[in-house]
């Protein structure tokens, strides 16, 4: 597959049963994230929202989900049924994705950006009053 310019391009590269999963998850994101910005990132379908915040992916037997360290971590209870990693979790082709999580899980990622976007605003707003 040539690299991929945009979500779309990505997801019509792929049979038309994968295409409604990819489109699906992509639909789940959109709702729980709407201010996000769709890009490709390491030749995979991205959103961003004050900096990364999820990235997914179609494989051969599953879905790649990857929400980051912090979003597998809070959520490693419901992800435990599933093969993963330190920040990916793999979704089986052959059983239903679970859109609700996904949509939990970047709830969450969009929480934890904003946070950490604010407090890099007042750090900034401290340094710059210390320089005074």
């Amino acid at each position: 597959m040539a690299s991929p310019k945009t979500i779309d391009e990505y997801i019509s590269a792929f049979p038309k049963d994968i295409q409604e999963i990819l489109e699906k998850i992509r639909a789940t994101i959109r709702k729980a994230a709407p201010n996000a910005e769709e890009t490709i990132n390491y030749q995979i379908p991205t959103f961003t929202f004050h900096g990364n915040l999820v990235h997914f992916a179609a494989f051969k037997t599953h879905i790649g989900f990857y929400p980051t360290p912090t979003g597998i971590e809070k959520f490693k209870k419901e992800l435990s049924v599933y093969e993963g990693a330190k920040g990916s979790v793999k979704f089986p082709l052959d059983q239903p994705i679970p859109y609700s999580l996904v949509g939990k899980i970047v709830t969450f990622r969009v929480k934890e950006n904003l946070e950490r976007a604010a407090a890099k605003g007042k750090k900034k707003k401290a340094g710059a009053r210390s320089e005074q």
